[in-house]
């Protein structure tokens, strides 16, 4: 039963999070609501494989186009297989909570699937900074390393969502919430389980070859854009929402490029 239903709760975490067709094995021909709340403490693991989806796209892109053209099609490919599942959260949470509104109107505006200029303008910048930071890595760091990144990036922002499951509480209308089993606290034992694909992640990004300090600054860059948007959110909406756990992940995928590129010298003059 462990294994078997471990396994089974990574097919829930990549039906979940990605667009790929996978069949979850049935319990007496049912499916579990609280499957999906367990299955959080994998998202590290269904985010590097994201990440090592978008490090073959830029593999095979970079032997053929300059860096910016690899780095936009990977981009591109991690967009597509996730659906743009997190963008769209970034999209939502600058628009509901960019102005000097109430809770109840930041929720409001949240739940609008219209995009507006606070939207547009943080999910701009966000996928701008992205493409400028990768395209500068790509350039000085090459393409094996960058990819390591990239696996590296995505599977910590994952664990990232997870930790903001454990500090705060769900701060959203819970009679709308979309995937109600997520709107609860993750115990001790799934953070852990996450945080241990986390630790994995980064020991084998210093297998392939980036030093274990430029791993640490990833990881303590993260933590801080954590904190920020735990604090943030606390402050405006009492907790997080599904809309906010995307945005905490581009966010923290974003503060890794950034954490990684700082200590390369003339990183920025090749973006």
């Amino acid at each position: 039963m462990g294994l078997r239903h471990e396994a089974r709760l990574v097919l829930v975490a990549v039906q979940f999070l990605t667009r790929l067709p996978v069949r979850i094995p049935l319990q007496d021909g049912r499916f579990d609501p609280a499957w999906l709340h367990a299955c959080a403490r994998h998202f590290p693991l269904v985010g590097a494989v994201v990440g090592g989806w978008g490090a073959l796209v830029l593999a095979g892109a970079a032997a053929l186009w300059p860096p910016v053209v690899a780095v936009l099609l990977s981009m591109a490919a991690t967009v597509w297989l996730t659906g743009g599942f997190h963008e769209d959260g970034v999209a939502d949470t600058c628009d509901g909570l960019g102005g000097a509104v109430t809770r109840e109107r930041a929720l409001e505006i949240m739940k609008d699937s219209r995009l507006g200029s606070y939207g547009a303008l943080g999910l701009g910048l966000t996928l701008a900074l992205k493409a400028v930071a990768l395209t500068a890595l790509l350039a000085t760091a090459g393409p094996a390393l960058t990819a390591a990144a990239l696996v590296l990036a995505h599977g910590l922002s994952r664990a990232a969502t997870v930790v903001m499951l454990r500090l705060l509480p769900y701060g959203g209308d819970l009679a709308h919430a979309k995937a109600k089993p997520l709107a609860q606290q993750i115990s001790r034992a799934g953070l852990a389980v996450a945080l241990g694909w986390g630790a994995l992640l980064a020991a084998a990004a210093v297998l392939a070859g980036w030093p274990p300090l430029r791993v640490l600054a990833v990881v303590a860059a993260m933590a801080l854009v954590v904190a920020v948007c735990a604090r943030w959110l606390r402050q405006r909406l009492g907790g997080y929402t599904g809309d906010a756990l995307g945005a905490t992940q581009q966010w923290t995928e974003l503060a890794a490029y950034l954490a990684l590129v700082a200590a390369l010298p003339g990183a920025w003059e090749l973006a």
